[in-house]
């Protein structure tokens, strides 16, 4: 039987919960609201099942547990945060409102954040900026766990890439996925309930097709799409880390040397001012994407995240739901233990 609990009220434990592990208190909260906000939006593969990979990479060392991120701001367009070694919620959340005043400022803005620890979705990011009035596209490397198109041994990351648009009148056009056929998160999953894997989304160490989720963490995933999300992932290793000064996904993986810690690493996030870009322009930019929008539900189409944000009203009206096992495991790792 399932168990409600308030969206507050489990961000209180999971802030606990890294308090209790060492994690300085602005860093724990950050890391704990984008936690709960899978939970909030049923995204399970980044909501509390996160927390144990999170500690685990702080038990190795690989976090900076007193991480203070530290913003350079030259004026331009361009503005830093130093993530200090620390996880990158903390680092986006001292970045973001510089991010939105220089955008409404200039039209177009761009935030990097250097020497993070990612673990989390980028759809929270981009909708502090659309609900700014924004649009917003972010994106990360991770660390080589996919195979290129043609190829056989992990190179990529699985390189997620968010985009928002603000919308007056309910929540944002927002979609957020991987460039690899799926999540890393959901491969593991798959492992932990013992299901097979679809087609096409993993080889095993030898290069040959795999749906077994063991064979396929100790193998290579695959793009989506073939060539071409192989090559809009190689395009985010350019962008969101060489361009940045920060490691590829290979880079991450050499430092880390597992794949079973978090990826340290960069990230890059945009943002843009409709109202600037169509400015002496006819129509407003807002009202025409609604036309846009529309002609996708007219015709029986789904907009992405609409799922996401249906579960994330249900939420707010009556709590999230977990189950028993979720909520022994949230008591246990109150109480100091970890899995």
């Amino acid at each position: 039987m399932t168990t409600r609990i308030s969206v507050s009220d489990l961000e209180g434990i999971v802030t606990r919960i890294f308090l209790r592990a060492g994690l300085c208190d602005a860093q724990s909260r950050a890391v704990a609201r984008v936690i709960t906000a899978g939970e909030r939006d049923a995204c399970k593969s980044h909501g509390i099942y996160r927390i144990d990979g999170c500690l685990d990479t702080l038990a190795a060392g690989k976090v900076n547990r007193d991480a203070e991120p530290s913003l350079q701001d030259d004026g331009s367009g361009v503005i830093r945060v130093d993530a200090q070694g620390g996880f990158s919620p903390a680092a986006f959340a001292l970045g973001a409102p510089v991010l939105a005043d220089r955008a409404r400022a200039l039209g177009v803005a761009a935030l990097v954040i250097n020497d993070c620890t990612h673990f989390s979705a980028l759809w929270p990011e981009v909708e502090v900026l659309t609900d700014d009035g924004l649009a917003a596209l972010a994106m990360c490397p991770s660390y080589a766990t996919v195979a290129p198109s043609g190829g056989t041994v992990p190179l990529l990351g699985t390189n997620p890439m968010a985009f928002g648009w603000p919308r007056r009148n309910g929540p944002p056009y927002v979609f957020d996925f991987a460039t690899s056929a799926a999540a890393r998160g959901e491969i593991e999953l798959h492992f932990r309930a013992g299901t097979t894997l679809p087609e096409g989304w993993a080889i095993d160490s030898e290069g040959q097709p795999t749906t077994d989720p063991d064979r396929a963490l100790h193998g290579a995933m695959l793009p989506f799409g073939g060539h071409k999300g192989s090559a809009i992932a190689t395009m985010i290793e350019l962008l969101a880390g060489a361009m940045i000064g920060d490691l590829t996904s290979q880079g991450a993986l050499d430092y880390l040397g597992t794949t079973a810690l978090f990826p340290r690493h960069g990230e890059l996030i945009l943002a843009f001012d409709p109202q600037r870009f169509a400015a002496g322009r006819s129509g407003d930019p807002l009202d025409r994407a609604e036309v846009l929008f529309s002609a996708h539900v007219g015709q029986g189409a789904r907009l992405p995240s609409q799922r996401r944000f249906a579960a994330r009203s249900k939420a707010l009206a009556g709590g999230i739901e977990l189950s028993p096992q979720e909520l022994a495991k949230l008591d246990t790792l109150q109480r100091g233990g970890h899995s």
